[in-house]
């Protein structure tokens, strides 16, 4: 299971980092163009942000919640887990790749 719960950190600390990058460049680009659209990406960006760093903080940090997760959630929720969040990163690869060319 620590190779699980070790998988679905890495992969949301990667999500974390890609956003970053991705609200750094649609927080420039918005300063430049001022529309509704980069604005609509930045709030994109900022709430998957703060969805991965809560995950983060959980799993990692919390006395409670990351011992708890640890030591008490099976397996087939840890799959399931790391499942969602390496989808996740995938479509923000996709994103940032689509943003950065």
């Amino acid at each position: 299971m620590s190779l699980l719960i070790d998988a679905a950190r890495v992969a949301v600390a990667l999500n974390a980092l890609l956003l970053a990058v991705l609200l750094a460049i649609w927080g420039r680009n918005y300063l430049k163009l001022r529309t509704k659209h980069t604005v609509g990406l930045l709030v994109f960006a900022a709430l998957l942000f703060l969805e991965n760093a809560f995950a983060l903080y959980f799993y990692s940090l919390d006395p409670t919640l990351s011992f708890w997760f640890n030591t008490q959630v099976p397996d087939v929720a840890w799959r399931a887990l790391l499942l969602f969040h390496v989808l996740e990163l995938f479509a923000i690869v996709a994103i940032t790749w689509t943003t950065v060319d």
